[in-house]
C-alpha cells in the first residue's frame, strides 16, 4: 500500500509540476536549443527570404567569433561593467535597505516609493536627464566640480569616462529592485537576535557582521545572481546614450550581437554571439551557487 500510495503522490506531483514545465520548455528550452541551431547555420538575409539557402556550417561561426577583435573587446567592456557595476548596485541596495530598516527611520514607505521609482521608469526617459547631468558644459554634475576647482569631464565623449558613467547609470536605475528583497530579508531577522547581541555587547559593526551578513547571506547570493545575469545582458544603456562609442568603448556583447543580427544581417553568428552569453551566464551562475554551499554540500 505504501509503495501505491507513493506512486500516486508522485503522479499528483508530476501533474500539478505539468503546466510549469510546459512553460519552461516553451519559453526557456525551445529558444536554446533553436539558437543553438541557428548558429550553426549561416543564417542571413537571403535564407530569411529563401529558405532554401540556408546552409549547415558546424562551428564556423564560433571560430569566426574567436578571431574578431571586436567581440573581445566586447566581452571585455561587459566583464567591466559586471565587474565594477555589479557591486556597486548591490552596495547601494544593501545600504539603503540597511538605513530603510533601521528603527529610527521615518516615512518609510515614502522612501520605499522614491527609491523603487527609478526601476518602473523607461531607460529612454530618465537617459535624456542623464544625458544632460552628464553634459560637459551644461550639465549639473561638470558645473558642481567646476564650483569646487575641478576641470569639466566628458562623460560620454571620453573612452575612458564613458562606461563609469552608464555604470554609474545603471546602478542608479537598477538598485532599488534589490533594495526591496533585501528589506524584505532584513525584516525577516528577528528582532529577538539583535537584542540578545547587544546584551553580550555587541555593537553596531559587530552586529552587521555576525548577524545580518550571515542572515542575508541567501538572499545576497540570488540577488547577486540575478544582477549578474541582467548586467551581463547590458544593451539598452550604451544603445540610448552612446550607440556603442567612443571608440566602441561602451560595446557590449548584447549591442554587439544586435548589430551582426539587425544590422549586418548575420543572424547565425548573432545566435552564435547569443549561445556564448548564455554559456557565460551559466558558467558564472554555477559558480556563485558553488559559493554558496558549504564544504559539507548543504546550503548556506
Amino acid at each position: 500500500m505504501n509503495g501505491i500510495a507513493t506512486k500516486r503522490i508522485a503522479v499528483v506531483g508530476w501533474a500539478l509540476a505539468a503546466p510549469a514545465l510546459v512553460v519552461i520548455a516553451v519559453f526557456f528550452a525551445v529558444p536554446v536549443a533553436a539558437g543553438l541551431a541557428l548558429s550553426l547555420t549561416d543564417f542571413d538575409l537571403y535564407a530569411l527570404a529563401d529558405i532554401s539557402t540556408l546552409r549547415f556550417i558546424g562551428l564556423q561561426n564560433y571560430a569566426r567569433l574567436l578571431q574578431t577583435p571586436l567581440f573581445w573587446q566586447a566581452l571585455g567592456n561587459t566583464f567591466y561593467f559586471v565587474v565594477v557595476g555589479v557591486p556597486v548596485s548591490i552596495g547601494l541596495s544593501l545600504a539603503a535597505a540597511l538605513l530603510l530598516n533601521a528603527r529610527v527611520a521615518k516615512w518609510q514607505p515614502f522612501f520605499r516609493t522614491a527609491l523603487f521609482a527609478p526601476v518602473v521608469t523607461t531607460v529612454v526617459a530618465v537617459a535624456v536627464i542623464w544625458r544632460y547631468l552628464l553634459h560637459t558644459r551644461y550639465g549639473l554634475i561638470n558645473q558642481g566640480f567646476a564650483a569646487v576647482g575641478i576641470d569639466p569631464i566628458d562623460w560620454l565623449g571620453d573612452p575612458h569616462w564613458a562606461m563609469p558613467a552608464i555604470i554609474l547609470f545603471s546602478a542608479w536605475k537598477n538598485f532599488g529592485y534589490n533594495m526591496i528583497i533585501l528589506l524584505a530579508a532584513l525584516q525577516a531577522v528577528p528582532r529577538e537576535l539583535y537584542e540578545s547581541a547587544r546584551v553580550d555587547g555587541a555593537g553596531p559593526y559587530r552586529q552587521f557582521v555576525d548577524l545580518t551578513f550571515p542572515m542575508l547571506t541567501p538572499t545576497l547570493v540570488m540577488v547577486g545572481i540575478m544582477t549578474i545575469s541582467g548586467y551581463f545582458q547590458l544593451f539598452a544603456e550604451p544603445y540610448v546614450m552612446t550607440q556603442g562609442g567612443p571608440l566602441r568603448s561602451t560595446v557590449s556583447v548584447l549591442y554587439f550581437m544586435y548589430e551582426e543580427g539587425f544590422r549586418w544581417w548575420n543572424l547565425g553568428n548573432a545566435s552564435a554571439v547569443a549561445f556564448l552569453l548564455f554559456v557565460v551566464i551559466f558558467a558564472v551562475s554555477w559558480v556563485l551557487l558553488r559559493f554558496d554551499r558549504d564544504p559539507s554540500g548543504a546550503t548556506a
